[in-house]
């Protein structure tokens, strides 16, 4: 199997999983915000592909979710994609400059400062509509609830990318699924 095929069946591999941690790891933490862990895999994946990857799988999970589970319709999957791709996509982007291990953990640092400032712009704007609450209420909610929500998700993520790395991405190259690099001392 060439490695281009290797890759789209990864990737369609990745969003499946996303998906399962979605349905299955779906945690109501405050109002109506809901951890899941799907970031995880779209980090990771984003990691071992590329933040193309990282994007395709967070649109492809994204829409699934809409059609299937979510409650806000559109807007939920508008807000799903801007969450996913601003610590997914900014991560692996990173790493892939940066291949070390000073470059995963800046990549999910930087992964982590984006979404939470994304998220608090995109709820100060979208979340209005679909909570039905007047932009003052939403605004008075960022800091004591959207804001620690974000930071709670997005450091979950990247402690949890951070541990898994290593040792999905050793199977998947001793499985020939992803392709192996030279290994040095600081390298991930």
């Amino acid at each position: 199997m060439n490695m281009k095929t290797r890759k789209l069946v990864m990737t369609g591999m990745l969003c499946a999983l996303a998906y399962a941690m979605t349905v299955v790891g779906r945690v109501p933490i405050v109002f109506f915000l809901k951890y899941d862990p799907k970031d995880i895999v779209i980090a990771i994946g984003g990691f071992v592909f590329g933040p193309v990857t990282s994007l395709i799988v967070a649109l492809i999970v994204s829409f699934i979710e809409m059609v299937t589970i979510s409650e806000n319709g559109i807007l939920g999957f508008m807000m799903n994609v801007l969450s996913s791709c601003s610590f997914a996509c900014t991560a692996s982007f990173i790493y892939k400059r940066k291949h070390t291990l000073y470059g995963a953990v800046l990549g999910l640092l930087c992964g982590w400062g984006c979404m939470v400032s994304m998220m608090l712009l995109w709820n100060y704007l979208i979340a209005p509509i679909y909570m039905g609450y007047p932009r003052a209420a939403v605004a008075k909610l960022l800091l004591p609830v959207f804001l620690p929500f974000n930071l709670l998700k997005g450091g979950l993520n990247a402690s949890v990318t951070m541990l898994l790395y290593k040792p999905v991405v050793t199977i998947l190259r001793r499985s020939y699924l992803a392709e192996d690099r030279v290994d040095t001392a600081n390298r991930l």
